[in-house]
């Protein structure tokens, strides 16, 4: 919200730099949606050009913002100088811990990716020293070829799956990991050294939720990813849902079918124990089939599945409906109860493509009693498995957006 405010004394002094830092927050998360001249600046924020011109100056001195060359607004006339997000000044890091890898990506203010890394984790999950060694190596590899580029790193984000207590750093359950009341937070900061930036942690789903989010400009979405666990993401008018406990998101624990299979978490007929990528792969192939092989990447695996599907192998085709029959039943409990805008479906789910869509779309029209499925649009996500890493990297960056002169990267004149 932008204010504004006049007045003498010191008391007031303090309160027009508060407003000042208020409205250069507001104009720099303005650059979020791309560049804009000042013009458009005190067009669409409603303040003075010559304000507008102050604190894009200041956020110039900052080095967060720069002078667009690519891009000069207005058509008709003097064109008008476009200013811009600073690329590579600054970056947040989003880390995700999966049951498979471990994945590292950094993301400068525009949103453009720096850097992207991943590594397979191929010792007993359940080890969480072994994992977040590994975690440290990747994160630490990270700061040192970024800081050699002249870039700062703003701080670390942890996307994990289960339960975390986010004031804590604390992964309280993650029963897909096998890990319970392991403070990851502390321990990849002890890792990282003296010179760590700030760590913090966070549900993978809810991340990859904000990663959608912000990437496709969806004001109000339902997030579901499948890989190992289900698990997903509610954002409702620009806002993450967490609920009164900071669980919500724990999609894949709905019990749905009371004579199912057991799930990790201890209940029975699971939503994540009927699409999970475990019942998914157990549909599709024999035990000894390559795309069974944990060893082997897994996007790697699912692009020989959806090679197999576009030739017409009747097995897999009959998994990808059996799958879509599935998350068809859970997504229209949760439109009825929900009555989401959009649907998008991340991490495995988004790679069997326009095969499981189309089926997912019929069985959601199907079971939701307003019509045309309330006009829900399912569809699915362009981020797939980078999701949760990116929103966790959004996370951190949000850091700068709130408080531009606390994170500015001033210019050498």
């Amino acid at each position: 919200m932008l204010t504004a405010g006049s007045g003498t004394g010191s008391g007031d002094a303090a309160a027009r730099g508060a407003i000042r830092r208020n409205n250069v927050s507001v104009v720099l998360r303005h650059l979020r949606r791309g560049a804009r001249s000042r013009t458009e600046i005190s067009r669409d924020l409603g303040l003075p050009n010559s304000s507008v011109s102050k604190l894009v100056a200041e956020l110039v001195e900052l080095g967060l913002v720069t002078d667009d060359e690519r891009r000069r607004a207005g058509g008709i006339g003097r064109p008008h100088q476009a200013v811009a997000l600073r690329g590579g000044a600054r970056c947040g890091i989003g880390v995700e811990i999966s049951v498979n890898y471990i994945r590292v990506i950094a993301l400068d203010l525009p949103g453009d990716v720096l850097l992207d890394d991943r590594a397979p984790v191929d010792h007993d999950r359940r080890d969480h020293r072994a994992t977040l060694d590994l975690a440290g190596h990747l994160v630490g590899a990270a700061i040192t070829a970024l800081r050699a580029t002249g870039t700062a790193v703003t701080g670390v984000t942890v996307a994990t799956p289960g339960h975390v207590d986010r004031d804590t750093g604390v992964v309280t359950l993650a029963t897909n990991l096998g890990w319970t009341g392991v403070p990851v937070a502390a321990e990849l900061t002890r890792r990282l050294g003296p010179h760590a930036p700030l760590v913090r942690v966070d549900n993978d789903a809810r991340l990859g939720a904000v990663a959608e989010h912000r990437v496709a400009h969806l004001p109000s979405l339902l997030y579901l990813t499948g890989e190992v666990g289900v698990a997903g993401g509610i954002v409702v008018d620009d806002t993450l849902v967490l609920g009164a406990a900071n669980a919500a998101g724990e999609l894949g624990h709905m019990p749905l079918d009371p004579h199912g299979d057991t799930c990790p978490c201890g209940q029975r007929g699971c939503f994540e124990t009927m699409v999970g990528l475990g019942r998914f792969l157990s549909y599709a192939a024999d035990d000894t089939d390559p795309v069974r092989d944990q060893r082997r990447d897994l996007e790697e695996r699912l692009a020989l599945l959806t090679g197999r599907a576009a030739a017409g192998d009747a097995r897999t085709v009959r998994a990808i409906d059996r799958i879509a029959a599935d998350l068809g039943l859970g997504l229209g409990l949760l439109v009825n109860v929900l009555d989401p805008a959009v649907i998008v479906l991340g991490g495995y789910f988004s790679h069997l493509g326009e095969p499981l869509l189309s089926r997912v779309r019929a069985e959601v029209a199907g079971r939701v009693l307003a019509p045309h499925a309330g006009g829900c649009d399912v569809r699915l996500s362009h981020l797939g498995f980078t999701a949760a890493a990116r929103g966790a990297a959004e996370t951190v960056l949000d850091d700068v957006f709130t408080d531009p002169a606390a994170f500015g990267v001033p210019v050498a004149p």
